[in-house]
């Protein structure tokens, strides 16, 4: 069965199709389908954002669809960025106007309210069935940026329990501890229970 995973994001890509690699579907990126164009992002909410995604992925391909949406809330910034998580330093930032932009607004931000959540929540959709799965992980904005791994604000995202911010981690770790990594496992099972149910009418 194949299954399309909803975003234009190399890095995304590598954290979805590692931690769905279990499951007996065949994933495609949308590097296979140039009738995909980015997609208008205007839910109010993470799950609103995965599920237009994934249901507008379907909608141009006619394949089962799996999106992900993922946003900072921070404590210090009433919650925010939010859905504007990507889109923090403006349309077309990069990764690091993103994390220059947040240790530039938590500068005078004393260590005690530095407090932040990581959230992802992950959409499937085949056109009949949607199927969602969230994931947290709670930390605080670092004062400076530390690690050279991950991607977006792994750098400055630090995991108390663990010591260390994403960037400092191994990717085996940080799979199994972030906010993408709990999401896809949440969803695993309920996907599976599904597609083993209903396969012979979406195949």
């Amino acid at each position: 069965m194949k299954v399309v995973i909803a975003t234009h994001n190399k890095d995304k890509l590598k954290e979805l199709k590692r931690g769905l690699n279990q499951l007996n579907i065949d994933l495609l990126d949308l590097s296979r389908f140039s009738e995909v164009g980015e997609i208008i992002e205007d839910g109010k909410t993470l799950e609103e954002n995965a599920l237009i995604k994934a249901k507008e992925v379907f909608r141009l391909t006619g394949l089962p669809s799996i999106a992900d949406d993922t946003g900072l809330e921070v404590d210090a910034l009433n919650g925010k960025p939010g859905v504007f998580t990507a889109r923090f330093a403006g349309e077309n930032c990069s990764y690091m106007d993103n994390v220059n932009k947040m240790l530039k607004v938590m500068k005078k931000i004393k260590i005690s309210d530095r407090g932040a959540v990581f959230k992802t929540v992950i959409a499937f959709f085949d056109g009949k069935k949607e199927l969602l799965s969230i994931g947290e992980v709670k930390g605080m904005i670092a004062t400076e940026k530390k690690g050279l791994g991950g991607f977006g604000y792994d750098s400055i995202f630090y995991v108390v329990n663990e010591g260390k911010t994403f960037a400092e981690m191994t990717i085996e770790k940080k799979n199994i501890i972030s906010h993408r990594g709990k999401a896809i496992k949440n969803l695993t099972p309920k996907l599976k229970s599904y597609l083993e149910t209903n396969i012979k009418e979406i195949a």
